[in-house]
């Protein structure tokens, strides 16, 4: 790759200014990415660079980096660091004007962090679709067509491993929520919109392999087993990639099995992304839940023990190891020594053999008093199990005859009731709900600050 790629080219990326190189960066590809080619005149980009050192939203650079004091010296100096990282290349045309264009690698790469700072996600339905035209097609170039397939799987299962990877991380990253809210806008705000609504909802909805696979898995086993278009796609892909004849052949086969294989192992990794998106879920609405409700039993005193631990170690910005220098820990605990103990202290005598001598077992009855107050308090714990039916029932009671209300018109006197709109809020994005929701702005009812929605029958 260094062959390629100079070892300093992300040297910029990786400096203490690398905000303004990163700038500078957007700012030139902006230019270059509005001209026929990459390649513009120095003077033109040098007067934009100009323009946003002199400009006060610029980034604050450190340290003496960039010649000069003057903007232009600063724009000039940008330009010959570029040069020199390998960014950029510039060339003196027959009329002697200096002309800018990026290297090649390099305008690969800045589009793709550009890609990665819009978080903009794949689009599964794409790769599926031209797979499946791709297939179907009836081409004089097979031997390209089964490289563009082959190619366009590989994209595809990368997608979805990385969405995959994604939920991963959100998963790991909810223990550092310490807070309702925090929670709340990590699940809604963040991954509803990001993870949900962009990639998930449709990888199960107009993305859905499914719908595709067999067929697509049907004609490339036909390919497969015809000898004419074995023979045809070998010699064309012997001409492209230079190869003999059976070792074009053989690469034929591979490729088909690889795409085969690809699709029929693809249901494991969408049953693991199906697994960590309940998983990511449950875990949040649990941690909300935890944070909501205490109560004086041991359970509650616990939870109250540990989130005072958590707060001292981050108000003192202790590690996990500095648990045992907060203070108070000493009066929650206290251990007491004993003398050191011999190997006798453990010993059972052997006792002699005994008879046994059988007794009656009496019933006992338990008092019709003690046995109804435990009955009624099962069922008021089963009462307060809220399930997707439950809420739905809660939700249409709520609604009576209308066709649609806002969250913040549901009763919201108490924890247990924004507990349900959570719930109403969470159970509204699956398709077998009889309502669904519309997001609205931020709002605030009786202390409870949430991003309100529309609900509507279906």
């Amino acid at each position: 790759m260094f062959q390629t790629i100079p070892g300093n080219f992300f040297v910029p990326l990786a400096s203490p200014n690398k905000i303004i190189y990163w700038e500078c960066i957007c700012k030139l590809f902006s230019v270059m990415d509005n001209q026929l080619s990459f390649g513009v005149e120095r003077e033109v980009l040098a007067d934009e660079l100009q323009y946003y050192f002199e400009q006060k939203t610029a980034a604050d650079y450190q340290d003496d980096e960039f010649a000069g004091t003057e903007s232009r010296e600063k724009a000039n100096s940008m330009l010959r660091k570029l040069e020199g990282f390998g960014w950029i290349e510039i060339e003196t045309d027959k009329s002697y004007i200096q002309r800018v264009n990026f290297r090649e690698y390099a305008v690969r790469i800045i589009k793709t962090l550009l890609e990665i700072g819009e978080g903009k996600q794949i689009e599964y339905q794409g790769y599926i679709y031209t797979i499946y035209s791709l297939v179907r097609t009836k081409s004089d170039h097979p031997g390209v067509v089964l490289t563009q397939i082959l190619e366009n799987t590989d994209l595809l299962i990368t997608g979805l491993k990385n969405l995959n990877s994604s939920i991963k991380t959100y998963i790991d990253e909810l223990t550092r929520h310490r807070t309702v809210a925090e929670i709340m806008d990590a699940l809604f705000n963040d991954y509803i919109t990001n993870i949900v609504d962009k990639a998930y909802h449709r990888l199960l909805t107009s993305d859905n392999v499914s719908k595709f696979r067999p067929e697509i898995i049907e004609r490339l086993e036909q390919k497969s087993r015809s000898k004419s278009y074995i023979d045809k796609t070998s010699q064309e892909l012997a001409d492209l990639k230079e190869l003999e004849p059976e070792e074009a052949r053989e690469l034929t086969y591979r490729y088909l099995h690889e795409i085969i294989e690809a699709f029929r192992n693809m249901d494991d990794i969408l049953a693991e992304i199906n697994q960590k998106n309940t998983q990511y879920q449950r875990a949040a609405i649990n941690r909300a839940r935890f944070l909501l409700t205490g109560s004086e039993d041991v359970r509650g005193q616990l939870k109250e023990i540990l989130m005072t631990l958590n707060e001292e170690i981050n108000r003192e910005q202790m590690d996990l190891g500095g648990i045992y220098e907060v203070e108070f820990l000493e009066g929650l605990i206290r251990l007491y020594s004993c003398r050191v103990l011999d190997e006798k202290s453990f010993y059972s005598p052997i006792e002699g053999r005994k008879e046994f001598v059988p007794r009656e077992i009496g019933i006992r009855r338990p008092e019709e008093g003690l046995r109804q107050e435990k009955l009624r308090k099962m069922m008021e714990k089963m009462r307060k199990v809220l399930s997707p039916e439950k809420i739905e029932q809660y939700l249409l009671a709520q609604m009576g005859e209308r066709e649609h209300l806002t969250a913040s018109s549901l009763p919201l006197e108490e924890t247990e009731d924004f507990i349900k709109l959570i719930y109403i809020r969470l159970y509204g994005q699956r398709k077998n709900r009889s309502y669904r929701i519309e997001m609205k702005e931020k709002t605030e009812k009786n202390g409870f600050r949430f991003q309100n929605f529309e609900i509507w029958r279906k």
